[in-house]
């Protein structure tokens, strides 16, 4: 991990833009061309076709894909890469965000204020279903980078204040908080909690984790696709859990 080096990217990146197009027309993948950048700067080994795919990157360290949401657009890609070389899949998730709106019609943009949402390393278990499969293949890597960004939201929402349903402009990445690597499916034990009882439901894992449910039973899913979590049965409706005994240190 290298904060100044990715602080130098954003500032060469944003700053190339702004000065190119101005503050609201930014390119819609900000984030995701300093995260290429970061990890590799040579553009000469970036968008390499590899079989009949493009990769981010392909370089001495194999390919390493930006991914910043809708992983099963990855599907089909990881099956031909993974069959090439090793595959890093760097996904980032904002735990400090700042949002500022910008008016479509005049050009305004408000001031920047903290956003109250949550955002923790479970969330990356609602995109990891999707491509489970690679996680407990030895040439697949994830790596999560935590970053502090500001979105800019056009006000062109349904409700009155024209925020609730609005479109994104862009997500600008301010700084790096850390990076998170996922490098064998042992790694993601990291992420199951203490204090869980003997047997638990999706519900007892989500309010220890302070999650939604549904984001708890996709976490579930993959535990137990990687076998570091089992099926015991049921109570009532609900499907019961266990951590699986000698895998998890």
């Amino acid at each position: 991990m290298d904060k100044l080096r990715f602080a130098e990217v954003c500032e060469q990146i944003v700053g190339a833009e702004r000065a190119r197009n101005g503050i609201g027309t930014l390119g819609e993948k900000t984030l995701h061309a300093v995260l290429k950048t970061y990890f590799e700067p040579d553009p000469d080994s970036q968008e390499i076709r590899v079989g009949s795919f493009v990769a981010d990157i392909c370089g001495e360290n194999g390919i390493i894909e930006i991914q910043t949401r809708q992983f099963y657009r990855l599907v089909k890609k990881l099956e031909a890469f993974l069959e090439y070389a090793d595959v890093t899949v760097v996904y980032p998730l904002c735990p400090v965000k700042y949002v500022r709106w910008l008016d479509p019609e005049t050009g305004e943009l408000s001031e920047r204020h903290k956003s109250p949402r949550r955002t923790t390393l479970h969330d990356i278990f609602s995109e990891l279903p999707d491509i489970k499969y690679a996680l407990d293949n030895p040439r697949f890597k994830l790596c999560v980078c935590l970053i502090e960004a500001e979105d800019i939201r056009y006000l062109n929402g349904w409700s009155k204040n024209r925020k609730r349903g609005s479109s994104r402009c862009d997500r600008v990445p301010i700084a790096l908080i850390d990076e998170v690597w996922f490098e064998r499916p042992e790694d993601y034990a990291r992420l199951i909690p203490e204090g869980l009882p003997e047997e638990f439901t999706s519900k007892d894992y989500a309010k220890i984790c302070r999650t939604g449910t549904e984001l708890a039973r996709s976490e579930l899913n993959v535990l137990c696709y990687l076998g570091l979590v089992e099926n015991t049965g049921k109570r009532g409706h609900s499907k019961l859990y266990r951590k699986t005994p000698g895998r998890i240190e």
